[in-house]
């Protein structure tokens, strides 16, 4: 019979850049145990059900299908989060965000907006770091309202509320200190969507136009519109586009405009402020 160690040892995923990590995942899930308790009992036998469903999700690796898909599954910031296909599984690099919006408004009461939030991975984080906070989080698609809504739930952080709304469309006459935001901005002929887990993930998350921009146009253009005097807007972007998203932002009107470096040291968001 198997054991834990021969088949962590024996595991072959040539094309994911971590695959004995992705192995322990799945075959803890499989277990019903924490990876700890793979390092703990290596000479375990799992049962002839379990290793079918290991072997399972490890065809599915294979395959390419991401892991956090496959487990349901992804951590963020310091939450576990419910993930589907039909969300952009949440990214270390976006966790630059949240720490942003953390060193640039005070802990005090405030009124703070995400926009295509997803899983409801940033509004939830702000919500779990600033319980004074008041965290909404919009997205177009039900399904994502309804997961980032069971996320929130899960995590018993009742100052975040979610809503169905295309961007600002259903926010009219609102208007927050704090507005952050993750959106589509990869272009449509980039070759990397047909790489690695972005195949998997659905191109209404990810594709914004000819040069992934469209979205950060729009956002930027209406956010005055929903921001309080002296309120932040944050945007996630390419790692090649901050130059143009800082111009795009200066234009507009918003003032101390800058750029901030995600875990890479490639510059991922860009901040402004709506003046006084």
């Amino acid at each position: 019979m198997a054991t834990i160690q021969s088949l962590l040892n024996s595991v072959e995923l040539p094309d994911s850049p971590t695959p004995r990590l992705d192995a322990e995942l799945l075959l803890a899930q499989a277990l019903g145990k924490s990876r700890s308790y793979l390092h703990t009992w290596p000479e375990h036998e799992p049962a002839a059900a379990q290793l079918a469903g290991y072997q399972a999700a490890l065809a599915r690796r294979r395959a390419g299908e991401p892991v956090a898909y496959i487990l349901g599954r992804q951590g963020f910031w310091s939450l576990e989060l419910d993930v589907a296909r039909h969300t952009l599984i949440p990214r270390p690099d976006t966790e630059v965000l949240v720490e942003t919006a953390l060193a640039l408004l005070p802990a005090t009461p405030l009124q703070g907006l995400d926009l295509g939030t997803g899983t409801g991975a940033i509004a939830l984080a702000l919500a779990c770091e600033r319980p004074a906070w008041q965290m909404t989080g919009v997205d177009r698609v039900a399904a994502a309202v309804a997961l980032a809504q069971g996320n929130g739930a899960r995590l018993q952080l009742t100052n975040a509320r979610f809503a169905e709304s295309c961007w600002f469309s259903a926010l009219a006459g609102q208007r927050f200190q704090l507005i952050v935001s993750n959106p589509p901005y990869i272009a449509a002929a980039d070759p990397h969507l047909s790489q690695g887990d972005v195949r998997f993930e659905p191109s209404s998350a990810l594709v914004a136009g000819v040069d992934g921009l469209d979205d950060i146009r729009l956002i930027i253009e209406q956010a005055p519109a929903h921001l309080l005097a002296g309120g932040w807007l944050l945007l996630e972007h390419g790692f090649e586009q901050a130059e143009a998203v800082r111009e795009l932002l200066s234009r507009r009107g918003f003032t101390a405009v800058d750029s901030r470096r995600d875990l890479g040291g490639h510059q991922r968001i860009s901040v402004g402020q709506w003046p006084l």
